[in-house]
């Protein structure tokens, strides 16, 4: 197998099967966090004695790690038992370093030789030679363009997925066949929770629980508490017997949302949960239970900077990044923002129980598709519920169709508390995606709108600096054009610009808006 897995995620995962029935072969099975981890820190060949247990590092000079008694462990029972299930006594890893030299992903080859069980390491002697030949390999495989994926089949958990997710959902949709513990990454709102949903549909565990713990909304003190329950009287509050989350999903999945936010002494009872599948509820005298659950991790964090700064285990850190995914922010999908916007505003009219369609218009799409979106889906519905709001309020009647315009997304949006652009560029560039989407607008009717009349901007700067300042030459000094003010120009300039303003108004229909804009600047009022 080759394993290209740079940085916070998998980019790509091929496997070659050279068995004679290997048309009969169990699905493939994904890498233990072991062999990653002595591959990421040590930056070697790796070698795994599955039926032993126990792992060879080579390492160059002096420091190596020896086979056999005090060498470590191959702590992942799940990958054990299935690579023994794959008739897989033996597994080399192999760093695979990118051009610039960081360690970009792993070869992994699994041999099966039972008479060498126990008798140290089976690929000693072509070791150094495989590890040439993926030396060789690797700035290749690491630069090849990323095979074009056909988007799977939207489904009810599901619902959008455009032509920039396809990659991603094929790879969760393999790694959601397995075991071991997925880890999605990436920002607040981006739906990790929704994609963990999902893959707990295209698993084997289907059909049973699904339990979701947001550790952001759990105080520390409580979180083993939630994870693992509690007896009654363990402490203060416990009013009863209560079966924690890791209970509740028994058979099933867990999602474990921001488990940056996990304290330490938590993190430890979540790494012995995941070594030995075993816990024990708060005040429960004796004996442990077990934890048949699949484990799927979300964060917003750099986990290894956490690890770094003591904040976050490292052998948690790397028992939870076995099958990394990183799920980008809205601003790199947006081929799939006007679906998005399409189906929560057909939600939010289905859940209000109305007669009718709900759509969107061309217009207000092309508004959704200038925004930023730094709160991602969860910034998107709230501003398609707020302009939904917005268009039921507009009609008198209710119509067969309601229609969210641009007006009623630009309204909605006017509303965002620090959601919105952050620089005066950023608002430039959707002042320039409105008048492109006016001028389409126009275009579609049979009509136009003149590219000249984007001078109007300087009127408006003008007219707005006057209006606030209560004195033209204080806004033509504040702008920089404290010449024009000397040689007693300005009045004759300000009524320049505003002629554009009010040239822009009269093209978009809005007769009597510029005094309204700024209470008549530009028209012999000395103010």
């Amino acid at each position: 197998m080759v394993h290209l897995r740079p940085g916070d995620g998998y980019r790509r995962l091929l496997v070659v099967e050279s068995r004679p029935d290997a048309s009969k072969a169990s699905p493939t099975s994904m890498p233990s966090a072991t062999a990653w981890r002595w591959i990421s820190e040590h930056e070697a060949p790796v070698e795994i004695d599955v039926t032993l247990g126990t792992v060879d590092v080579g390492l160059t000079g002096a420091v190596a790690l020896a086979h056999g008694e005090g060498a470590p462990n191959f702590d992942s029972k799940e990958s054990r038992a299935r690579l023994l299930q794959r008739d897989a006594t033996h597994v080399l890893a192999l760093p695979l370093r990118a051009p610039r030299g960081a360690i970009d992903g792993m070869f992994s080859i699994e041999a099966l030789c039972r008479a060498a069980m126990g008798r140290g390491p089976l690929f000693a002697a072509c070791r150094d030679a495989a590890q040439v030949l993926a030396a060789v390999a690797a700035p290749y495989l690491c630069t090849l363009p990323l095979r074009p994926v056909e988007a799977a089949a939207p489904d009810e958990h599901l619902p959008v997925i455009g032509a920039s997710m396809a990659g991603v959902i094929e790879m969760l949709r393999v790694f959601a066949q397995q075991e071991e513990t997925v880890l999605l990454s990436g920002p607040t709102g981006a739906g990790k929770s929704r994609l963990a949903r999902w893959c707990h549909e295209q698993s084997s565990k289907r059909g049973q629980s699904f339990e979701t713990l947001d550790l952001s909304t759990v105080p520390e003190d409580l979180q083993m508490a939630e994870l693992f329950g509690w007896k009654k009287g363990a402490f203060t509050g416990a009013l009863k017997d209560t079966v924690g989350c890791i209970g509740r999903a028994e058979g099933g999945t867990l999602f474990i949302d921001e488990i940056d936010k996990l304290s330490l002494k938590a993190q430890a009872g979540l790494l012995r949960v995941l070594e030995e599948r075993r816990y024990r509820p708060l005040g429960e005298g004796a004996g442990d239970r077990t934890a048949e659950v699949r484990f799927v991790i979300g964060t917003n964090a750099d986990l290894y900077a956490e690890v770094r700064s003591g904040r976050f285990r490292e052998d948690l850190y790397y028992r939870i990044n076995v099958l990394p995914v990183k799920v980008p922010p809205l601003a790199e999908r947006r081929d799939e923002i006007g679906r998005w916007a399409e189906y929560m505003l057909d939600r939010r009219h289905r859940a209000g129980g109305k007669a009718g369609e709900a759509r969107l218009s061309p217009e207000a799409e092309r508004v959704l598709l200038a925004q930023p979106w730094p709160g991602n889906l969860r910034q998107l519905d709230n501003i398609v519920r707020r302009a939904y709001a917005f268009a039921q309020m507009d009609r008198s009647a209710p119509p067969e169709v309601l229609t969210l315009e641009a007006r009623h997304i630009e309204r909605a949006l006017g509303y965002e508390a620090g959601g919105g652009p952050k620089s005066l560029l950023d608002l430039f560039q959707l002042t320039a995606a409105a008048f492109v989407a006016e001028a389409q607008r126009r275009r579609a009717s049979g009509g136009s709108l003149d590219l000249d009349l984007v001078d109007a901007l300087r009127g408006f700067v003008l007219g707005t600096a006057a209006h606030q300042l209560g004195s033209r030459e204080e806004a033509f000094r504040l702008l920089g054009k404290e010449a024009i003010v000397q040689s007693r120009n300005h009045h004759k300039s300000l009524k320049r610009e505003m002629d554009k303003v009010e040239a822009l108004c009269n093209a978009l229909g809005l007769t009597d808006e510029r005094g309204r804009l700024f209470g008549g600047m530009g028209d012999g009022d000395e103010r």
